[in-house]
C-alpha cells in the first residue's frame, strides 16, 4: 500500500478558512473519485484544540459536511515536512510560511495562485453568517478547480 500524499490548508487561526477548505475538498475528491490524498489543515496562529468557530460549522452542516470533531492545531515544521502541497489563503499568509518554511518553498502556494487566480480568500471570522457562506462557496469552487488539477 502506498502512503498517501498531504494537501495542507492554512489560514490564520484555523478554525474557519482552513478546516472549511480541508471539507470541502475532501468532499470533492471522493466526487471526484481521485484517492490518494490525505487532506489537513493548520493555523498560523492557531491555539490547539479549539474548535472550528460556530458560524463555519452551520455553514458546513449547512452543506452536508461535518466540522464537530475539528480542533485547530499550529502549522509545525512536521506538518510543512509532510505536506506534497501547501496552500494558503492570502498572500500575507504565504509570506508568513515562507518566511520559516527553508526548503518547502517550491510547494507552498495561495489556494487561487494555485489554481491560476488571484487574490485572497477572505477571513469571515466576526463578519456573521453571510459572510461565512460566501467564503464557504468560494472555498467550494477552488477545491472543485483544485480537484481538476490535481486529477491531472
Amino acid at each position: 500500500m502506498t502512503a498517501k500524499k498531504s494537501l495542507l490548508f492554512v489560514c490564520t487561526g484555523n478554525t474557519c478558512r482552513s478546516p472549511l477548505a480541508k471539507v470541502l475538498t475532501e468532499a470533492a475528491l471522493k466526487v471526484a473519485g481521485v484517492s490518494g490524498w490525505e487532506v489537513v489543515s493548520a493555523g498560523l496562529a492557531a491555539h490547539p484544540r479549539v474548535p472550528a468557530s460556530f458560524e463555519a460549522g452551520v455553514v458546513a452542516r449547512e452543506i452536508g459536511l461535518d466540522l464537530t470533531l475539528h480542533r485547530a492545531k499550529p502549522l509545525s515544521t512536521e506538518l510543512l515536512a509532510k505536506a506534497e502541497l501547501v496552500l494558503v489563503m492570502t498572500t500575507g499568509h504565504k509570506t508568513a510560511v515562507l518566511s520559516g518554511a527553508g526548503g518547502y518553498v517550491d510547494k507552498i502556494y495561495t489556494v487561487k495562485e494555485y489554481v491560476a487566480m488571484e487574490g485572497d480568500v477572505a477571513d469571515p471570522f466576526g463578519c456573521g453568517l453571510a459572510s461565512y457562506r460566501q467564503t464557504a462557496e468560494e472555498l467550494h469552487n477552488l477545491a472543485n478547480l483544485l480537484v481538476q488539477k490535481l486529477k491531472g
